[in-house]
């Protein structure tokens, strides 16, 4: 199974890539312009959530320091142990749906402490691209069309993200466990 994996994380991004410049070229798209034109606003982009970024690893550091992460981890660990989950990864599944960048901080302190090969780097790596900002994209994408009844919609959002978060525990556990 894992030669499976490898197999198809060597080929997906080159596929993926050629597909797309294919497609634009049969499509008569100016693919090398559009490339240009969308590497310029993702490095303005780049620059911009810096700040964000920084914020964020400061706050989730002294959340950290304080030790009320310990408390918590402590406190919910029966519970996690008992469902084979690694204590963690639990930062990572409660401050991904609120924070992109705050997320981003604790899975590259994940993966900077017990490496991108083992299974909590590769769990927290699933984890990331499993689950999504909800908060975020509740605030920005219905704020910019005037929705303002976001019950229905936050409910299921943050069930997804506990749906993708248990369904990266699961994946990885059976593919690297």
């Amino acid at each position: 199974m894992y030669t499976v994996i490898t197999a198809i994380s060597v080929w997906a991004i080159p596929a993926l890539i050629c597909f797309i410049l294919i497609y634009g070229i049969i499509k008569g798209l100016p693919v090398y312009e559009t490339f240009v034109e969308g590497a310029k606003e993702g490095f303005g982009t780049a620059i911009n959530i810096i700040p964000h970024l920084v914020g964020m690893m400061v706050a989730v550091s002294i959340f950290r320091a304080s030790g009320a992460l310990d408390y918590l981890l402590l406190f919910i660990s029966p519970v996690l142990s008992l469902l084979y989950i690694p204590a963690e990864v639990v930062p990572l599944a409660i401050i991904r749906p609120i924070s992109g960048a705050g997320a981003l901080a604790i899975t590259s302190d994940l993966i900077a402490q017990y490496g991108p090969d083992s299974f909590i780097g590769r769990l927290a790596s699933t984890m990331q691209g499993s689950t999504d900002t909800t908060l975020y994209v509740l605030t920005v994408y219905f704020g910019a069309i005037g929705v303002r009844n976001i019950g229905y919609a936050l409910k299921v959002g943050l069930l997804a993200d506990l749906a993708g978060a248990l369904a990266a525990i699961l994946i990885v556990t059976i593919v690297f466990g």
